[in-house]
């Protein structure tokens, strides 16, 4: 229960009635329960489209709940998502990429980047038949959180500090098993075969991301995995609507 607390401080800023302690390593062992805390803000949102459901055309409620996806995670991977897309604009270095990164402030292709990548959510969150919607929005949030999970197991560090050095440091094998065991098992209850099959192309998605983050920056950082995290729940969303499109 205290991992678990770590993990949903971290992941929300939903304000919870008791207080842990929280040491160094504890960041990186409670990963193994961040798709657990994905599914809770799944849950979130369900619970909400049920209340808004009678009361809001779809259209605006399906706005809704992207605002509140966006408010309850306090935007800390939709910054990964602009400063990573202002670092591929800069096309410099490796150091000048990590520097960006680290700037505050949000460049045109950064902002470019958030409209964007906030109105495919949204689309693809709209288009998604009804009688899969629900499912869906309790599972594409823990999709996500594995990949975090995923991104920060065996990777090196591209900085000595921030967050991603935190969670890279203390997170291991036993994590990324349970956590994605976790995944799995819910995908294939909710979504059956097209949620194992969303969630395997989002698996190699990762690692593409991974891959390529350690070859451009000699590692992560938690920009890198704030970004691998909103593009697994953009192409969850997107896979899901066409795979259940395909299946019928």
């Amino acid at each position: 229960m205290r991992l678990f607390i770590i993990a949903f401080q971290f992941l929300t800023i939903v304000p919870l009635p008791v207080s842990v302690r929280c040491e160094e390593k504890d960041l990186g062992r409670s990963m193994a329960l961040f798709p657990l805390v994905g599914l809770a803000i799944g849950a979130l949102l369900a619970g909400t489209d049920f209340l808004l459901a009678p009361l809001l055309p779809r259209s605006v409620a399906d706005l809704v709940l992207v605002t509140l996806l966006s408010v309850v995670t306090g935007a800390l991977h939709l910054d990964g998502l602009s400063d990573v897309c202002d670092g591929l604009a800069a096309r410099g270095s490796r150091e000048r990429f990590l520097e960006i990164m680290k700037d505050s402030r949000v460049g045109a292709v950064g902002a470019v980047g958030l409209v964007l990548g906030l109105l495919l959510k949204y689309q693809a969150l709209l288009a998604l038949p009804d009688a899969y919607k629900r499912e869906a929005l309790l599972f594409f949030p823990m999709a996500a959180r594995f990949a975090q999970v995923q991104m920060t197991v065996g990777s090196q560090r591209a900085r000595k500090d921030g967050l991603g050095h935190a969670f890279v440091g203390g997170g291991g094998t036993l994590q990324l098993v349970l956590a994605g065991a976790c995944t799995v098992a819910v995908a294939g209850v909710l979504l059956h075969l097209a949620g194992l099959v969303a969630l395997l192309l989002l698996f190699f998605l990762t690692l593409g991301i991974k891959g390529w983050a350690h070859r451009r920056l000699g590692g992560v950082t938690g920009d890198v995995i704030g970004f691998a995290s909103e593009m697994n729940e953009i192409f969850c969303l997107l896979f899901l609507l066409a795979l259940l499109r395909r299946m019928g």
